[in-house]
Protein backbone atom coordinates (compact mmCIF):
# COMPACT_ATOMS: atom_id res chain seq x y z
CA UNK A 1 0.00 0.00 0.00
CA UNK A 2 2.25 2.78 1.32
CA UNK A 3 4.25 2.12 -2.41
CA UNK A 4 1.47 3.24 -3.87
CA UNK A 5 1.41 1.18 -6.73
CA UNK A 6 -1.69 -1.34 -6.07
CA UNK A 7 -4.31 0.00 -8.56
CA UNK A 8 -1.74 0.27 -11.13
CA UNK A 9 -0.93 -3.54 -10.39
CA UNK A 10 -4.70 -4.16 -10.07
CA UNK A 11 -5.25 -2.48 -13.91
CA UNK A 12 -1.99 -4.43 -15.33
CA UNK A 13 -3.68 -7.46 -14.09
CA UNK A 14 -6.82 -6.82 -15.59
CA UNK A 15 -5.40 -5.51 -18.76
CA UNK A 16 -2.86 -8.81 -18.77
CA UNK A 17 -5.36 -11.39 -19.63
CA UNK A 18 -2.91 -13.57 -17.86
CA UNK A 19 -5.10 -15.85 -15.65
CA UNK A 20 -5.12 -14.89 -12.00
CA UNK A 21 -4.21 -18.30 -10.56
CA UNK A 22 -1.43 -17.62 -12.55
CA UNK A 23 -0.10 -14.38 -10.87
CA UNK A 24 1.30 -14.32 -7.59
CA UNK A 25 0.17 -10.83 -5.89
CA UNK A 26 1.51 -9.69 -2.25
CA UNK A 27 0.80 -6.34 -0.47
CA UNK A 28 1.34 -5.34 3.09
CA UNK A 29 0.09 -3.92 5.89
CA UNK A 30 1.56 -0.07 6.56
CA UNK A 31 2.26 0.52 10.17
CA UNK A 32 -0.21 3.51 10.24
CA UNK A 33 -3.13 0.90 9.40
CA UNK A 34 -2.30 -1.65 12.70
CA UNK A 35 -4.51 -2.41 14.75
CA UNK A 36 -7.41 -5.30 14.76
CA UNK A 37 -10.29 -3.32 12.75
CA UNK A 38 -8.29 -1.29 10.96
CA UNK A 39 -6.06 -4.19 9.53
CA UNK A 40 -9.00 -6.02 8.28
CA UNK A 41 -10.08 -2.02 6.74
CA UNK A 42 -6.54 -1.87 5.11
CA UNK A 43 -6.44 -5.21 3.25
CA UNK A 44 -10.12 -4.21 1.96
CA UNK A 45 -9.39 -0.85 0.55
CA UNK A 46 -5.76 -2.77 -1.04
CA UNK A 47 -8.29 -5.44 -2.65
CA UNK A 48 -11.03 -2.64 -3.89
CA UNK A 49 -7.32 -0.93 -5.45
CA UNK A 50 -6.24 -3.94 -7.08
CA UNK A 51 -9.45 -4.73 -8.38
CA UNK A 52 -9.09 -8.10 -6.29
CA UNK A 53 -10.77 -10.97 -4.72
CA UNK A 54 -7.89 -11.77 -2.86
CA UNK A 55 -4.66 -11.95 -2.39
CA UNK A 56 -2.06 -14.81 -2.46
CA UNK A 57 0.47 -12.94 0.15
CA UNK A 58 -0.52 -10.53 2.77
CA UNK A 59 2.75 -9.22 5.13
CA UNK A 60 2.78 -6.69 8.52
CA UNK A 61 5.11 -4.27 6.68
CA UNK A 62 7.28 -3.59 9.77
CA UNK A 63 7.11 -4.47 13.47
CA UNK A 64 5.30 -2.39 16.14
CA UNK A 65 5.00 -3.09 19.56
CA UNK A 66 4.39 -6.08 20.32
CA UNK A 67 0.52 -5.78 21.61
CA UNK A 68 0.14 -3.76 18.03
CA UNK A 69 1.39 -6.40 16.23
CA UNK A 70 -0.32 -9.15 17.92
CA UNK A 71 -4.01 -7.18 17.44
CA UNK A 72 -2.78 -6.98 13.65
CA UNK A 73 -1.73 -10.64 13.09
CA UNK A 74 -5.19 -11.88 14.74
CA UNK A 75 -6.67 -10.40 11.61
CA UNK A 76 -4.73 -11.36 9.64
CA UNK A 77 -5.30 -14.41 10.87
CA UNK A 78 -9.09 -13.79 10.21
CA UNK A 79 -8.88 -12.58 6.54
CA UNK A 80 -6.77 -15.91 5.60
CA UNK A 81 -9.51 -18.24 7.15
CA UNK A 82 -12.32 -16.23 5.27
CA UNK A 83 -10.22 -16.33 1.80
CA UNK A 84 -9.07 -12.47 1.43
CA UNK A 85 -5.41 -14.04 1.47
CA UNK A 86 -3.87 -17.37 0.66
CA UNK A 87 -1.10 -17.05 3.12
CA UNK A 88 0.00 -14.50 5.53
CA UNK A 89 3.41 -13.32 7.15
CA UNK A 90 5.43 -10.84 8.42
CA UNK A 91 8.23 -8.33 6.85
CA UNK A 92 11.23 -7.16 8.72
CA UNK A 93 11.16 -9.20 12.06
CA UNK A 94 14.10 -9.97 14.04
CA UNK A 95 13.88 -12.89 16.45
CA UNK A 96 12.27 -11.31 19.09
CA UNK A 97 9.59 -9.83 17.39
CA UNK A 98 8.60 -13.18 15.93
CA UNK A 99 9.31 -15.38 19.75
CA UNK A 100 6.71 -12.63 21.33
CA UNK A 101 4.08 -13.26 17.86
CA UNK A 102 4.21 -16.84 18.82
CA UNK A 103 2.59 -16.08 22.18
CA UNK A 104 -0.45 -15.15 20.36
CA UNK A 105 -0.62 -16.62 17.18
CA UNK A 106 -3.25 -19.62 16.43
CA UNK A 107 -1.40 -19.60 12.73
CA UNK A 108 2.50 -19.74 12.33
CA UNK A 109 3.47 -16.94 9.59
CA UNK A 110 4.05 -18.43 6.29
CA UNK A 111 6.80 -16.25 5.25
CA UNK A 112 9.51 -13.37 6.88
CA UNK A 113 10.21 -11.06 4.08
CA UNK A 114 13.97 -9.80 5.14
CA UNK A 115 16.54 -7.61 3.50
CA UNK A 116 19.03 -10.37 2.11
CA UNK A 117 21.79 -10.73 -0.12
CA UNK A 118 25.36 -11.37 0.00
CA UNK A 119 26.10 -8.94 2.24
CA UNK A 120 23.58 -9.78 4.73
CA UNK A 121 22.62 -13.52 4.09
CA UNK A 122 20.67 -13.85 7.49
CA UNK A 123 21.89 -17.39 8.33
CA UNK A 124 20.74 -17.56 12.08
CA UNK A 125 17.18 -16.01 11.17
CA UNK A 126 17.00 -18.31 8.56
CA UNK A 127 18.01 -21.13 10.51
CA UNK A 128 15.51 -20.18 13.37
CA UNK A 129 12.45 -19.61 10.83
CA UNK A 130 13.21 -22.89 9.11
CA UNK A 131 12.66 -24.76 12.10
CA UNK A 132 9.34 -22.85 12.83
CA UNK A 133 7.95 -24.00 9.41
CA UNK A 134 8.79 -19.68 8.37
CA UNK A 135 10.24 -19.51 4.75
CA UNK A 136 12.43 -16.18 4.53
CA UNK A 137 11.86 -14.24 1.60
CA UNK A 138 14.55 -12.09 0.21
CA UNK A 139 14.01 -8.35 -0.90
CA UNK A 140 17.06 -6.49 -2.22
CA UNK A 141 18.39 -9.99 -3.37
CA UNK A 142 20.96 -7.69 -5.94
CA UNK A 143 21.25 -5.03 -3.20
CA UNK A 144 18.55 -2.84 -4.32
CA UNK A 145 19.89 0.84 -5.17
CA UNK A 146 23.30 -0.59 -4.09
CA UNK A 147 23.70 -2.90 -7.00
CA UNK A 148 26.70 -1.47 -8.32
CA UNK A 149 28.46 -2.34 -5.59
CA UNK A 150 27.17 -5.97 -5.92
CA UNK A 151 28.70 -6.08 -9.15
CA UNK A 152 31.99 -4.82 -7.97
CA UNK A 153 32.37 -8.02 -5.51
CA UNK A 154 35.60 -9.68 -7.15
CA UNK A 155 34.59 -13.30 -5.43
CA UNK A 156 31.36 -12.58 -7.46
CA UNK A 157 33.07 -11.70 -10.83
CA UNK A 158 34.71 -14.34 -10.89
CA UNK A 159 31.96 -17.07 -10.24
CA UNK A 160 29.95 -15.13 -13.30
CA UNK A 161 33.14 -15.70 -15.19
CA UNK A 162 33.25 -19.56 -14.37
CA UNK A 163 29.97 -20.01 -14.82
CA UNK A 164 29.34 -17.68 -18.08
CA UNK A 165 26.43 -15.65 -16.18
CA UNK A 166 26.43 -12.69 -15.00
CA UNK A 167 27.32 -11.05 -11.72
CA UNK A 168 23.51 -10.34 -10.45
CA UNK A 169 22.34 -14.21 -11.69
CA UNK A 170 25.36 -15.41 -9.37
CA UNK A 171 23.86 -13.82 -6.70
CA UNK A 172 20.43 -14.48 -7.26
CA UNK A 173 21.45 -17.60 -7.57
CA UNK A 174 23.25 -18.45 -3.98
CA UNK A 175 19.98 -17.45 -2.30
CA UNK A 176 18.23 -20.15 -4.35
CA UNK A 177 20.62 -22.45 -3.04
CA UNK A 178 20.22 -21.36 0.30
CA UNK A 179 16.21 -22.18 0.15
CA UNK A 180 15.71 -18.68 0.34
CA UNK A 181 12.81 -16.92 -1.58
CA UNK A 182 13.74 -13.90 -3.71
CA UNK A 183 12.06 -11.46 -5.27
CA UNK A 184 14.47 -9.42 -7.35
CA UNK A 185 13.36 -6.08 -8.90
CA UNK A 186 14.17 -4.53 -12.49
CA UNK A 187 11.64 -2.82 -15.30
CA UNK A 188 14.22 -4.11 -17.81
CA UNK A 189 12.61 -6.60 -19.85
CA UNK A 190 16.45 -8.76 -20.70
CA UNK A 191 17.59 -8.33 -16.91
CA UNK A 192 13.92 -10.04 -16.07
CA UNK A 193 14.59 -12.56 -18.50
CA UNK A 194 17.84 -12.86 -16.83
CA UNK A 195 17.16 -13.01 -13.10
CA UNK A 196 14.39 -15.83 -14.56
CA UNK A 197 17.26 -17.88 -15.30
CA UNK A 198 18.71 -17.77 -12.36
CA UNK A 199 17.41 -21.15 -11.32
CA UNK A 200 18.86 -22.60 -13.69
CA UNK A 201 22.41 -21.97 -12.29
CA UNK A 202 24.32 -24.91 -10.47
CA UNK A 203 26.62 -23.57 -7.81
CA UNK A 204 29.23 -25.82 -6.51
CA UNK A 205 30.58 -26.29 -3.13
CA UNK A 206 33.53 -24.07 -3.83
CA UNK A 207 31.87 -20.94 -5.46
CA UNK A 208 29.18 -21.60 -2.27
CA UNK A 209 31.63 -21.17 0.48
CA UNK A 210 33.41 -18.15 -1.20
CA UNK A 211 29.82 -16.18 -1.78
CA UNK A 212 29.18 -17.46 2.11
CA UNK A 213 32.48 -15.90 2.96
CA UNK A 214 31.31 -11.97 1.96
CA UNK A 215 28.66 -12.30 4.57
CA UNK A 216 29.59 -8.82 6.61
CA UNK A 217 26.05 -7.59 7.95
CA UNK A 218 26.30 -4.10 5.91
CA UNK A 219 22.43 -3.66 5.89
CA UNK A 220 21.11 -1.23 3.68
CA UNK A 221 17.52 -0.80 4.92
CA UNK A 222 16.12 0.58 8.32
CA UNK A 223 17.21 -1.99 11.52
CA UNK A 224 13.40 -2.60 12.87
CA UNK A 225 14.29 -1.90 15.97
CA UNK A 226 15.12 1.59 15.44
CA UNK A 227 12.23 2.99 13.11
CA UNK A 228 9.65 6.11 13.54
CA UNK A 229 7.67 5.50 11.25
Amino acid sequence: MVYGNEGEVGRAIKDSGVPREDIFVTTKLWNGDQGYLSTKRALKKSLQRLQLDYVDLYLIHWPKDYQKTADSYQALEELYRDGYTRAIGVSNFNFHHLEHLFETAEIIPHVNQVECHVKVQNVKLQDFCMKHGIYLEAYAPIMSHKVSELLAIEPLQEIAKKHHKSVAQIALSYLLHKDIIIIPKSVTPKRIDENLKAQSIHLDDEDLEAIRKLNSGGKIFPDPDNIDF
